[in-house]
């Protein structure tokens, strides 16, 4: 019985903690808020004050145009043709990082697993890690022409290898004591990739994941520098071939912006998926030293 008394007297006390960590954690919230809207806050100030500094041409206007001027240069292109850019530049990058990163997994999870396919393929890919993206451009345009298929295999290339290197060093780095833990219960090979190897290196696939598609960005652009007739690269070409910095900077602006949007997808889904980390957060030690 004295057992009982106590339990229950201890059971308000856990839940005003938990009522008090509850509180605790709203002021913690609302300073991140804060922080996030000041991020975001930040691009707009540089661009007003680089409208500033064109108005009163302390920057040249052919160096750099006011970002009012970009704005008109857009909206005078029309939203169809606009989107048509846009459209094009999004689906060569989703289709070449969807075929690099499947391939990437498929690899790194081999590689990662077997150090005798690691010492057989890991040359291999160094030598290739090393050929900068502009290199591969004359060679896929030899092999497969001036089509759809060279530039998107380029972006699968770009988005290739951080993905492979995020998911060998993921797997290589799962704690021992879970594979014990797995060997304990006699898990099959594939049920201790599926429910052990594989959530334990997830957060670092996700960061290879993120770092691969701003790469997958950056290839495209590349790529529809040398041989393209629509897309964003595209558009910075004819900027620069027809004396337009406002539409060379409205590419670059419309690359920002998506390159963000794709982040800001993927990182949804990273914290969907991932929720059930314990791991350090940022915001709720800024808040607690506050």
């Amino acid at each position: 019985m004295p057992t009982d008394d106590r339990l229950t007297l201890a059971l308000p006390d856990a839940a005003g903690k938990s009522d008090e960590g509850e509180r605790g954690e709203a002021p913690v919230r609302s300073r991140a808020r804060r922080w996030t809207v000041l991020g975001f806050a930040l691009p707009v100030a540089v661009l007003a004050l680089i409208e500033v500094l064109v108005r009163t041409q302390v920057v040249p206007d052919h160096l750099l145009p006011a970002p009012t001027t970009i704005a008109e240069t857009l909206a005078q292109m029309g939203p169809g043709r606009l989107a048509r850019h846009i459209a094009a530049s999004t689906l060569r990058v989703f289709a070449g990082f969807a075929i690099g990163a499947v391939l990437a997994f498929a690899l790194g999870a081999a590689m990662g697993l077997s150090r005798r396919i690691d010492a057989l393929l890991e040359p291999t890919f160094q030598g290739l890690r090393a050929i900068p993206s502009l290199a591969w451009v004359p060679v896929l345009l030899l092999w497969m022409g001036i089509d759809e298929a060279p530039k998107i295999t380029l972006v699968a290339i770009g988005a290739f290898f951080p993905v492979h290197l995020a998911v060998v060093a993921g797997i290589r780095g799962v704690d021992r004591k879970l594979l014990e833990l797995g060997a304990i219960y006699q898990l099959s090979p594939f049920a201790l990739f599926r429910r052990i190897l594989l959530p334990a290196a997830l957060p670092q696939i996700f960061t290879g994941l993120r770092t691969g598609l701003s790469l997958a960005w950056m290839f495209m652009v590349a790529a529809e520098l040398i041989a393209a007739t629509r897309g964003l690269g595209y558009m910075l070409s004819d900027g620069r071939e027809t004396g337009r910095p406002d539409i060379v900077f409205g590419a670059i602006f419309l690359l920002a912006v998506l390159g963000k949007l794709t982040d800001g997808a993927m990182r949804w889904l990273e914290h969907r998926l991932l929720n059930w980390r314990d791991a350090f957060d940022a915001h709720a030690r800024d808040g607690a030293a506050s």
